[in-house]
């Protein structure tokens, strides 16, 4: 396609980085992600500290735009948005273990639920993608029900087992997008 038709298409092409670019990140990553593998319980207490850091961070960001809202009532759910944002994080942050814990089982129902949802979604849809649709659903459910069945205990390792393997995966891609063949360096990107 050329410059000009994917003009028109409204398509633009994404250069990828350098080869050693992506090498460095793939191997970067891997070895990252190998690491947070090798001790899941510590990882997930730092992920713990990380998303509460992460909460106040927002939080004070919230209660800051808040005040520059026009109208009261805008102004008082942006600060309660905000104030709950940071009550959170400070919760983590105090008591990192039990917010993981809290963390897998939101985590847990929250794919159980969303199971459910592309289960009927499917069978509604069954013409259209229904069983990729089925399949995405019941892999969900299965997921939410083990980590709820393992439950508390799944609670201790279960988000850093996810940002290891997380990580492992997103830097074996970029190994793999360091070895595209000549020429197909280039995606194309929809516009927008």
């Amino acid at each position: 396609m050329s410059n000009l038709e994917n003009e028109m298409s409204g398509r633009r092409i994404a250069q990828l980085p350098a080869r050693w670019v992506r090498v460095l990140l793939g191997v970067v990553l891997s070895v990252i992600g190998l690491v947070v593998l090798t001790d899941v319980a510590f990882f997930t207490l730092v992920s713990a500290i990380f998303i509460g850091w992460m909460a106040v961070a927002a939080g004070a960001l919230e209660i800051v735009h808040a005040f520059g809202t026009k109208g009261w009532g805008g102004i008082l759910w942006q600060v309660a948005l905000g104030v709950l944002y940071v009550t959170f994080g400070l919760a983590l942050l105090n008591q990192p273990l039990v917010g993981a814990f809290v963390l897998t089982y939101v985590l847990a129902l929250t794919l159980l639920a969303s199971g459910i949802i592309r289960i009927l979604i499917s069978l509604a849809n069954w013409n259209a993608a229904g069983l990729v649709l089925l399949i995405s659903g019941l892999f969900g459910v299965l997921a939410g029900v083990i980590i709820l069945m393992r439950f508390p205990a799944s609670g201790a390792f279960l988000l850093g087992a996810l940002l290891g393997i997380d990580l492992l995966l997103h830097g074996i891609g970029w190994l793999f997008s360091a070895w595209l063949p000549k020429g197909s360096e280039k995606t194309p990107v929809s516009a927008g």
